[in-house]
């Protein structure tokens, strides 16, 4: 259930001005919140922050899966929730309970191996997902934008309605 404050309801501490806070429950129970990204990697939007082009969300990969070859040109930040996953390119594994600072510029390849079954992570991303090929040349891209018109599709096409994702927009 989400308890979002309406603006009549704003605490005397909060400044007029300032956009209303967020609280969800993390790991949804209903799966129509999940929005599918590739086969087995799902999404879970927590919060989309369109002036400062940054998003919260967890990702969860089921059995094994591939998150495409991809860099950010600014810092991520990674909490381990459930399971564990690694980078093609380095030698780490990042377990339950693992914090994972990813520096601009960094370009890796997320792998959840066949051994979990399931990998939930949460993720604070501010610019963008720009995705590479193996010699660097961009495929394609992901940013806050671009997350919030998957959610309204995702949401419109699975009976929650294309305004559920709004909850998360500030």
């Amino acid at each position: 259930m989400s308890v979002t404050a309406m603006k009549s309801d704003r605490p005397a501490s909060t400044h007029p001005l300032s956009p209303l806070e967020v609280v969800e429950v993390a790991v949804p129970e209903d799966e129509r919140v999940w929005v599918p990204q590739a086969p087995n990697v799902s999404f879970r939007p927590l919060f989309f922050n369109t002036l400062n082009g940054q998003w919260c969300n967890l990702l969860r990969v089921r059995k094994s899966g591939v998150l495409s070859r991809h860099l950010h040109p600014a810092p991520v930040h990674g909490f381990v929730i459930k399971g564990s996953w690694r980078y093609l390119e380095h030698d780490w594994v990042a377990t339950e309970g693992s914090y994972v600072f990813e520096p601009p510029g960094e370009t890796h390849t997320l792998v959840v191996d066949e051994d979990c079954e399931e990998m939930i992570t949460f993720f604070n991303i501010t610019g963008c997902m720009y995705y590479v090929d193996e010699q660097g040349n961009n495929t394609g891209f992901e940013d806050v934008f671009t997350k919030i018109d998957m959610c309204r599709k995702h949401y419109a096409a699975c009976g929650l309605g294309a305004d559920y994702v709004d909850r998360f927009i500030r």
